[in-house]
């Protein structure tokens, strides 16, 4: 698919689809969820429309991370190990699931998302403030940069609130100080599977490139408000996030058996 191949006003619905979900994605994760489904509404073939996702997602997490950084809040020097592994453990899990079934990932990934959810549902006063290390950086970057950054590169939704989580509860970080170095994890896992979908030729940079300006727009925007409103913000929206990619999740596992179980309870 060539840009000239869409319409003004396609591309104009794709650039505003990419600002809600970069504003989305710094502050939570999930943009995939409107980002994925938009692409392939204009006619991309699966695989095209989720290795273009990665492109403009890149836009959006590089904007997040560098006004993180900026602000002084992240600090990449202290990042160096964990930024290292959380490349390694996508590039692994993108060449993965190239050659791999990822159906048990599937099935699994609607638990482990609401897990979240309901995790910060519960502890309202989690990532409220900083609070004792668990884990030394070594543990942690084997954890949360190895670890999540093969789940983002091999499968991906909800990476982004994997990688806060890890932040607040292993390192003890406050939610907002999370999310920030979340984003930068998340960049980077996004850079590396995107290396690798680039190389196995399935990108439509075109379109991708459109996307990525309204990423790093809404972006900016979202990272904003992660340091003006903090806890109160963060936290409903990752439990919102959280609900609605297992909701998805689900229904792209089983959207027939619940169609089906509806129209026989009804």
């Amino acid at each position: 698919m060539d840009l000239l191949s869409l319409t003004p006003s396609l591309l104009g619905i794709l650039f505003a689809v990419a600002i809600v979900a970069g504003f989305i994605d710094s502050i939570a994760g999930g943009g995939g969820l409107l980002t994925v489904p938009a692409l392939l509404a204009a006619g991309l073939p699966p695989a095209q429309a989720l290795a273009t996702n990665k492109l403009q997602s890149v836009g959006g997490s590089f904007s997040a991370s560098l006004y993180f950084v900026r602000r002084k809040v992240v600090n990449l020097a202290d990042q160096k190990l964990v930024i290292a592994l959380t490349f390694a453990g996508s590039v692994i899990g993108s060449l993965m699931v190239q050659h791999l079934q990822a159906d048990i990932l599937r099935q699994l990934l609607p638990l482990l998302v609401i897990g979240v959810g309901i995790y910060f549902l519960l502890t309202p006063r989690l990532g409220e403030s900083d609070r004792q290390r668990r884990l030394s950086w070594v543990p942690f970057a084997i954890i949360a940069g190895g670890g999540v950054g093969f789940y983002d590169g091999f499968f991906g939704p909800g990476a982004g609130s994997f990688y806060a989580l890890a932040y607040v509860t292993l390192c003890g970080f406050n939610l907002a100080k999370s999310t920030a170095h979340a984003k930068v994890l998340n960049f980077t896992s996004n850079l590396a599977a995107l290396l690798c979908f680039a190389l196995g030729g399935h990108m439509v940079w075109s379109v991708g490139l459109v996307m990525l300006v309204g990423q790093v727009i809404g972006a900016r925007m979202g990272a904003r408000m992660v340091l003006s409103k903090g806890q109160r913000l963060i936290r409903p929206m990752i439990v919102v996030v959280s609900f609605a990619v297992s909701c998805k999740l689900l229904y792209d596992n089983h959207g027939s058996e619940i169609a089906a179980w509806f129209a026989n309870f009804f």
